[in-house]
């Protein structure tokens, strides 16, 4: 290899592409490791809520361990990845903004509805164990329930607290993509 192919090897490593693809790679691999603990925090913060007679009143708690242990068990391992597709999305979503504030609550403006239907498949194993029917079977579906339902703008539901969420971790964080 030449001085001029060296260089240009390195030019295309530091390339946008080649920086947004690995860090995408590396975004969904760590994403798809710790889902688990993803779906067990969205477990423990919703435990305890049982609606009877259309008010909350409080259920039985678990640890993180019993709750993590739990879904696997009673729902089955497979489930302890339910709303995994979504949220790698959001991922590849993020990453293809430009810097700081800017980027953070760009990228989750624009993955903010995976989000919302990350949370909605999350929640589906205990609504089985409820003894409920499932709304929702697939990313896909959920996607166009929603918009069914509540129109274009259902899909961004909580979007302001996420956006600000966002944007400030990543100016804090600053690990865009340029």
């Amino acid at each position: 290899m030449t001085g001029g192919d060296r260089q240009s090897a390195l030019v295309n490593a530091d390339s946008f592409w080649f920086t947004y693809t690995l860090s995408s790679i590396a975004a969904i691999i760590a994403e798809t490791v710790t889902y688990p603990l993803d779906l067990t925090k969205t477990r423990l913060q919703i435990q305890g809520e049982k609606h009877v007679g259309g008010h909350n009143v409080a259920g039985q708690k678990r640890g993180m361990v019993k709750t993590i242990v739990g879904i696997g068990s009673e729902e089955g391992a497979i489930k302890l990845f339910q709303g995994l597709t979504p949220a790698l999305y959001r991922h590849l979503c993020k990453k293809s903004s430009l810097g700081g504030l800017t980027a953070g609550a760009m990228g989750q403006f624009i993955a903010s509805p995976t989000d919302l239907v990350k949370v909605q498949m999350q929640m589906e194993g205990r609504r089985r164990l409820e003894g409920k029917p499932p709304r929702v079977k697939s990313t896909t579906q959920a996607f166009r329930k929603i918009i069914t339902e509540e129109g274009f703008r259902g899909l961004y539901r909580g979007v302001v607290p996420n956006v600000q969420r966002a944007a400030l971790i990543n100016m804090g964080g600053n690990n865009s993509v340029m």
